[in-house]
């Protein structure tokens, strides 16, 4: 495992009150509250991968794993491939991390419907009996909020193990001199955060959220710009950073979801639950690279993607002036 660096922005919720805690455990991003009233900067710290969370709705070993947000909190589909069965969990996460409980949940495959028990807090599990691969499963969550989420299944059943196909992009990832990325964020509060990241090997990173905040990070300095036409860059020290490299912490079972395409280029899309984060990763690949062209991450009250470019292209990142 690797270790997990959080890095500052701010994220305004409302004047002038500032935004709230937008946590990412890899080392590509977000998030501390900071108050422009009486904070003239952001922080960085250093801390170890996590453990896997107990009590976490972890999905069942061996599960093909999909997420989504549901009113601010994780709702997440875990899917085991059995012989004339399949083992179906939803998890069920709010935005303080806890496992929500209480709710009825079913899921309906090939017209069959399955009543889910519950399995600890925030988990629901059930064994759909299945012919082959289902095409889609439903996972229907009664309370507020409510959903009907259909997700379509791997064509190739059972899915193709993708952990070797993880491990040669975070390879790939790691080998970059810089690469850019536009990253969307938001914490299930109704306020979405648009921001731009620059990365250059080995320890150089730069963002600006729109209408926000701004940071450079060079070596053992950083500086920070509070948003406004009058303000001045703040500099201070800063633990060193280790980049690029890959913004999860730890991979289990990875699967290959199936082939799609990125910008009109042939690419396969992975799927893996993180326990070190915890959360849900779904990576577009490049097919002829192996670059990680798209992540997308469900974790606990941050619903985040990352679309990246300019790879060994990104302009130099210097201090500013």
């Amino acid at each position: 495992m690797k270790p997990a660096v959080v890095l500052a922005g701010a994220v305004l919720v409302a004047a002038p009150i500032a935004a709230a805690v937008l946590f990412r455990p890899g080392t590509g991003a977000t998030a501390a509250a900071v108050t422009p009233a009486a904070a003239t900067t952001t922080t960085t710290t250093t801390a170890p991968a996590a453990p896997a969370t107990p009590g976490f709705p972890a999905p069942p070993d061996g599960a093909v794993v999909f997420a989504r947000e549901l009113g601010g909190n994780d709702l997440a589909l875990g899917v085991v491939p059995g012989a004339g069965s399949v083992l179906a969990q939803a998890s069920l996460v709010s935005q303080q991390g806890k496992g929500v409980t209480g709710r009825s949940v079913s899921f309906v495959a090939q017209g069959k419907t399955s009543e889910a028990s519950a399995c600890g807090p925030g988990c629901y599990r059930a064994t759909l009996p299945v012919k082959g691969r289902p095409a889609t499963v439903d996972v229907i969550v009664s309370g507020t909020p409510s959903t009907r989420w259909r997700v379509a299944m791997p064509a190739t059943w059972p899915p193709k193990d993708g952990t070797a196909l993880v491990d040669r992009a975070e390879a790939v990832w790691t080998s970059l001199r810089s690469l850019s990325f536009d990253e969307s964020l938001s914490s299930g509060t109704g306020v979405t955060v648009y921001s731009a990241w620059q990365v250059q090997a080995p320890d150089r990173l730069a963002y600006q959220v729109k209408g926000g905040w701004q940071a450079v990070i060079v070596g053992p300095r950083r500086w920070d710009k509070a948003p406004g036409a009058a303000s001045k860059w703040v500099e201070s020290p800063q633990s060193q950073l280790t980049q690029p490299i890959p913004g999860w912490v730890s991979v289990k079972d990875a699967h290959v979801i199936g082939p799609t395409t990125y910008r009109g280029k042939p690419a396969t899309l992975v799927t893996f639950y993180d326990p070190g984060t915890p959360g849900w990763f779904a990576l577009t690949i490049d097919d002829a690279t192996a670059r990680t062209m798209r992540v997308e991450m469900i974790a606990t009250a941050h619903f985040m993607q990352d679309d990246f470019d300019a790879f060994d292209a990104t302009a130099p990142i210097e201090p500013p002036r």
